[in-house]
């Protein structure tokens, strides 16, 4: 039975009324992308701003919006009533069609609680050495990619992609930001993209905060195409650079202040540590059980969110399958009930600006933290208990306002720097381009070194107080 057009639009709280196409409403109505209405998208920072509650399934809605916008901004949009007609079979509309669905599946293989148990799946890395893993990461993007191109049956994303005239591996290989168009990539995975644009504003809407704000209409108005060595890039135009720093400042403050602050991050990084030890154990499904599910089973698939993790949790604290591990179960426990853990702080473990081009330097820094929790560890196993426990949660990347471009240079070895997909580039009237960072007047090209290293270390009540009365870290 036909679905009346009416039914093919969603109201969204950022941005109003969204229309989908049939085949978008297909990708919406199939297991794998209703399983992302149970994910949130912030992980356990809802433990510090109650109104977080918001999903994967939203979020990807407005990136997809995001994406038609600069599309439409940039002039290689097709109209409305064409990209709404399953008639027109036009290669602009499959272009517009494509990046749109790229950016609706985007987070398709989004993990349990999003990023903060995804961690844990990378680190175990169960498939990425197998001849079947291809080396890849166990990660969100590869398992996106793999619901995108291994489900060609009834109902699956292949299935559905390849009835609506699209190709699964070209939009795999946009969810992954290696297709062959430089912009589309632009689109979808550079500094300033459509799934940046909507996760900023989103979560300080859902927070309550305002870290996120910026002029979203401004930005897009003022989105540009222009022509490199026969490429097609993404640029700005010089006229919103202003904008294009404040959200970019917007960006490193959300990070620094909501990501990284020890208040949700320290819930984040408990559960990274026990879904590490569930996929020891073979308690939690692993990287290949999922693949497999994702063939064969794909309502199986559907509850691999975040009420499974926290079941699980829970149904392991309670059976006693965590009693001979204190650390663990006392992890356990301060998950389920939101309390327990503490911060541990010291002049080592501070946030501060570092040069990201300056490696020495950098280096100290993170040796200065680590020695630190190294001390802290040494202090646990010669006067603690067992039921004390320490979690280092040291950044795994930097939080930076912008590539430098000494690290542009660097990765391009000789190539040319406007084709590289991350960085913002500035366009002017006379038809110059020049990286963001190379932007005479802008602030950003003055801060394009820094990196804000942001340590955190958390430990249990007994450490804490232990670690205290011993002198090493301070209340």
């Amino acid at each position: 039975m036909d679905v009346p057009t009416k039914a093919r639009v969603v109201f969204d709280p950022i941005y109003g009324f969204i229309k989908l196409t049939e085949l978008e409403y297909d990708i919406i109505h199939s297991p794998f992308y209703q399983r992302l209405r149970w994910i949130k998208q912030l992980g356990f920072s809802s433990y510090v701003f109650p109104g977080a509650e918001h999903s994967r399934f939203g979020h990807s809605i407005g990136v997809m919006n995001n994406a038609d916008r600069i599309l439409r901004s940039c002039g290689r949009a097709v109209t409305q009533d064409e990209l709404m007609n399953p008639a027109v079979t036009s290669k602009e509309k499959t272009y517009h069609q494509a990046l749109r669905l790229g950016a609706l599946m985007h987070d398709m293989g989004t993990f349990a609680f999003s990023h903060t148990t995804e961690a844990a799946y990378i680190s175990f890395g169960e498939t990425t050495t197998t001849k079947n893993g291809k080396g890849l990461k166990d990660d969100h993007e590869n398992l996106g990619s793999f619901i995108i191109k291994n489900t060609d049956y009834e109902g699956g994303i292949t299935r559905i992609l390849q009835d609506g005239g699209q190709d699964p591996q070209n939009i795999s290989d946009l969810v992954k930001g290696v297709a062959p168009s430089v912009m589309a990539n632009q689109i979808l995975h550079s500094e300033i993209d459509c799934d940046r644009m909507d996760y900023l504003l989103r979560d300080a809407h859902y927070t309550g905060l305002k870290y996120g704000a910026y002029d979203r209409d401004y930005l897009l108005y003022h989105f540009q195409p222009m022509s490199v060595d026969g490429h097609d890039i993404l640029t700005i135009k010089h006229n919103a650079l202003h904008c294009v720093e404040d959200f970019l400042m917007a960006r490193f403050a959300w990070y620094s202040q909501v990501i990284r602050s020890p208040r949700g991050s320290r819930y984040d990084a408990i559960a990274e540590k026990l879904t590490y030890f569930f996929l020891e154990k073979g308690w939690i499904y692993r990287y290949s059980e999922l693949l497999d599910m994702i063939m064969n089973d794909p309502m199986k698939f559907y509850q691999f969110n975040d009420s499974y993790f926290m079941n699980l949790v829970q149904t392991r604290y309670i059976d006693g399958s965590l009693d001979k591990d204190p650390r663990i179960k006392d992890m356990a426990h301060t998950l389920l009930l939101e309390r327990g853990a503490r911060t541990a702080r010291s002049p080592e473990l501070k946030q501060i600006l570092i040069d990201q081009d300056n490696q020495q330097d950098s280096d100290k820094i993170v040796k200065k933290a680590q020695a630190k929790v190294d001390e802290m560890q040494a202090v646990l196993d010669k006067k603690g208990s067992p039921a004390d426990w320490l979690l280092p949660d040291l950044p795994k990347k930097q939080i930076i306002f912008v590539q430098s471009r000494k690290n542009i240079v660097k990765e391009v070895n000789g190539g040319n720097v406007l084709l590289t997909r991350d960085p913002v580039k500035i366009s002017y009237e006379n038809g110059d381009i020049k990286l963001l960072a190379e932007v005479e007047n802008s602030v950003i090209s003055r801060l394009e070194n820094c990196s804000n290293y942001t340590p955190n270390v958390f430990c249990s009540q007994s450490a804490f107080e232990l670690l205290t009365k011993e002198g090493i870290i301070i209340e």
